[in-house]
């Protein structure tokens, strides 16, 4: 496996809240390197857009939003999502007067920012333009790309009595918000990814990286959906740079949100193995690396027998300092055997 010793070139697939805590981990990482006197990290993000919405007539991507208001200072560290010092006066005011819908929440502050996108797309902006000119005011430290600038929405199909089928098909943001996941998925479908085209720059950054991590984030909605984008996929698999993931399973359950659901939903075990095998070992796959909890070693030799390197390391993401650890071990998996 190709690698080198001390990538500079660092290419993310990320979803939202445990992609953002990941690439916190990976700047402090960088940031540690410098202080050594080495060289920093020219980080690339390819973020998932498939959670997007259309809420009120304004353009949501949370993914998108998460990444940049965490890196950013602006997060709400509690909630792990939207900003902090928030105020709820405008969606309010929305359901005084019944608008639907009203389980997705809109905070003030978060408002500008989906509406200074929706005004950059309605005047002929392109996603990926808007998301630059948005990170101009953060400066996030990281080059962030959505995966396409094409419209993709994740669908998910939920048993309905009511229903003549006995199911309904409802927005990915209703079934984790509004339903909270409760209930089974029996379908997980990103409308529209078959016809994306990879987002400007996106492709470039996979191949022409030193080193590709996939984070612990949802690896159906989150990775998985920027997998399934023509030519994302297969750049993934042809980029000479290592490909290491790092598990979202830890002790057969997720850490946090529903992958547990949409795991079972697809037919994958919910396990660190399940889920590395399920990207698969490079050629055919995605993966060179995998990193696993200490809680679960004994799938090490699973997935070693299926082609993909592995170790056991401690993978709560508790604080910056700790998640830096888990891109150190990220590093040392994808260095050559010697």
């Amino acid at each position: 496996m190709p690698a080198s010793a001390s990538p500079t070139r660092i290419t993310v697939l990320s979803g939202g809240v445990g992609g953002a805590r990941f690439l916190q981990g990976l700047l402090h990482w960088s940031a540690a390197r410098v202080e050594a006197g080495g060289t920093p990290a020219e980080v690339t993000v390819v973020a998932n857009t498939a959670d997007d919405m259309w809420v009120h007539g304004l353009k949501v991507c949370p993914d998108l939003d998460t990444v940049m208001y965490t890196l950013g200072g602006g997060i709400d560290a509690e909630r792990g999502w939207g900003r902090v010092d928030e105020t709820w006066h405008a969606v309010e005011e929305l359901k005084a007067y019944g608008v639907e819908p009203t389980w997705f929440g809109l905070g003030d502050r978060d408002l500008a920012t989906h509406l200074v996108r929706t005004q950059m797309l309605e005047a002929g902006y392109p996603l990926s333009a808007v998301t630059e000119a948005l990170c101009r005011r953060w400066q996030p430290g990281v080059r962030l790309l959505p995966m396409t600038d094409d419209r993709v929405e994740t669908h998910v199909a939920v048993p309905d009595d009511q229903a003549p089928s006995g199911q309904r098909v409802v927005h990915f943001q209703e079934y984790w918000i509004r339903l909270q996941a409760a209930v089974p998925a029996l379908a997980v479908v990103p409308v529209g990814v078959e016809d994306a085209t990879p987002g400007p720059g996106v492709v470039e950054a996979i191949e022409g990286a030193d080193l590709v991590l996939l984070p612990p984030s949802n690896p159906i909605v989150s990775v998985g959906t920027i997998l399934g984008v023509p030519g994302l996929g297969e750049a993934v698999r042809r980029t000479p740079a290592p490909v290491v993931g790092l598990s979202p399973i830890v002790g057969g359950r997720h850490v946090r949100g529903m992958a547990q659901q949409l795991l079972e939903a697809r037919g994958i075990p919910v396990s660190a193995a399940g889920v590395g095998l399920h990207y698969g070992a490079r050629p055919a796959g995605h993966l060179d690396g995998w990193l696993v909890d200490e809680r679960d070693a004994a799938e090490v030799a699973a997935l070693e027998d299926g082609g993909i390197r592995a170790a056991a390391v401690p993978l709560m993401m508790t604080d910056p300092v700790a998640t830096a650890a888990m891109v150190q071990a990220a590093v040392d998996l994808a260095a050559p055997r010697g």
